[in-house]
């Protein structure tokens, strides 16, 4: 049984994402992580995406690590079929509180759990009534009610926006800015997730093979991607990935890493060593 989110609860988002994460709470696209803002985290306030009561706020530890906080939020929402279980915000609400789609949960934050190219965001997963709301897998599978356009890629592209572990290239264009979601296309689908530095991906609206820059990249069972071991390169040097994701204004490729080195307005040519 899959949990369904709506087109507008996702157009609240700039971006979103079921398979971008290295945590088992993603497994088989059982999460969403909902992206307000943009890569400089310029958004602070975290908009729901359910409704109901809440039910507890507590802090959590997060993993150590010298750009985020230690400390992390988990807020559980009775949506009145299922929990709503929700991370990475500070919580401005209390149990017993109502909330509605679109109300202000908190403040965004970065958190230990995220990788040091990962932008704020919302993580949302859905437990039965009866289930453990606390352990970190046990999620239902969610499906989303948008179609995201694939669009192919070619593996070039110019450098359009830089952080000390990304570089952001301007291709591919988006085909219809702020009117719907589309990614990177691959046989028909659009990828999602982080390849290959995370175990495995998705491919989401259909197809049945997993390939990036005219490479054969993964094996697809159903929507779920499992990478082959691979190479990312740019421009002849490696860098440790691709961020694969749904997005309605901006597209185009961020590659990610600890040691990229790509200055604005080069020339980027990525292929894949398989």
């Amino acid at each position: 049984m899959a949990v369904t989110l709506g087109r507008d609860v996702l157009l609240q988002y700039r971006r979103f994402s079921l398979y971008n994460s290295p945590f088992v709470a993603h497994n088989s696209g059982c999460a969403i992580d909902l992206y307000p803002g943009d890569e400089q985290n310029r958004v602070e306030t975290a908009p729901s995406p359910v409704a109901g009561e809440v039910l507890e706020t507590r802090a959590v530890d997060a993993p150590p690590q010298p750009y985020a906080a230690d400390q992390d939020y988990l807020i559980l929402v009775d949506t009145g079929e299922y929990v709503a279980r929700l991370l990475h915000v500070k919580p401005g609400i209390t149990a017993g509180d109502t909330v509605a789609v679109g109300d202000p949960l908190g403040t965004l934050v970065r958190a230990g759990f995220f990788a040091p190219w990962v932008p704020n965001h919302i993580h949302l997963g859905f437990r039965e009534q009866d289930a453990n709301h606390h352990r970190a897998s046990g999620s239902l599978p969610i499906d989303v009610t948008v179609d995201p356009e694939p669009v192919p890629w070619d593996g070039t592209g110019t450098v359009a926006g830089t952080g000390e572990t990304w570089a952001w290239l301007d291709n591919p264009a988006h085909p219809a800015p702020g009117k719907r979601f589309a990614g990177i296309e691959s046989d028909g689908g659009v990828l999602d997730g982080g390849f290959p530095h995370y175990d495995g991906g998705g491919l989401l609206g259909g197809g049945s093979r997993a390939e990036i820059a005219g490479r054969r990249v993964g094996s697809v069972s159903g929507r779920d991607v499992t990478w082959r071991d691979c190479t990312v390169l740019a421009n002849d040097e490696p860098v440790t990935g691709i961020a694969l994701f749904c997005t309605r204004d901006r597209l185009g490729v961020k590659l990610v890493g600890k040691d990229i080195s790509l200055e604005m307005r080069e020339e980027v040519t990525v292929t894949v060593d398989v």
